[in-house]
């Protein structure tokens, strides 16, 4: 049973900036087409995290196909995860901090990372809810956190906020 923790992201701050803009180089370098972007907790200020880095790597449909292929040969597939024609996840637990990397098609299903993070950036109290959601969770199992923070992002694709990206 894996154990989900929190912390300040101020912590992370200055590890988190630095790690994502060197992946950033490098993906950018790899695949320049892409919109490679910071989301997730770290990329919130004064928002609680797990102490990892997400990045989302946005491409057109033509794009994907040769970016899975790139991104395969430099990440790790995330086997946990979901992998659509339009969407695939990778990962490396080697960087500090540890890397989660998105790919998908830009304005598919799976291209709302960017628009969660600008939510919260948008609306303090949406960010405090989310802060409040990890606090109710710290140290309880990882799987009722992601169940508990999926039905938050279900209802925050229903405010005002989300519906104008």
């Amino acid at each position: 049973m894996e154990q989900v923790n929190f912390f300040d992201n101020s912590l992370f701050y200055e590890k988190v900036k630095k790690t994502f803009y060197l992946h950033k180089k490098l993906i950018k370098e790899r695949l320049p087409e892409a919109d490679v972007q910071h989301v997730g907790s770290t990329a919130v200020p004064n928002c609680l995290t797990k102490g990892d880095l997400d990045i989302q790597v946005r491409v057109t449909t033509e794009q994907f196909p040769m970016a899975v292929q790139t991104l395969s040969a430099l990440y790790e597939l995330n086997e946990g995860s979901v992998k659509t024609d339009s969407f695939r996840a990778f990962k490396d637990d080697s960087t500090v901090p540890p890397l989660g990397l998105q790919l998908n098609v830009i304005n598919s299903e799976f291209d709302f990372f960017w628009k969660f993070r600008d939510v919260l950036l948008i609306n303090d109290k949406y960010r405090k809810e989310y802060d409040d959601l990890k606090r109710n969770y710290e140290g309880k199992e990882m799987d009722e956190y992601r169940e508990a923070k999926n039905e938050f992002f279900q209802r925050i694709i229903e405010t005002p906020e989300f519906k104008k990206l």
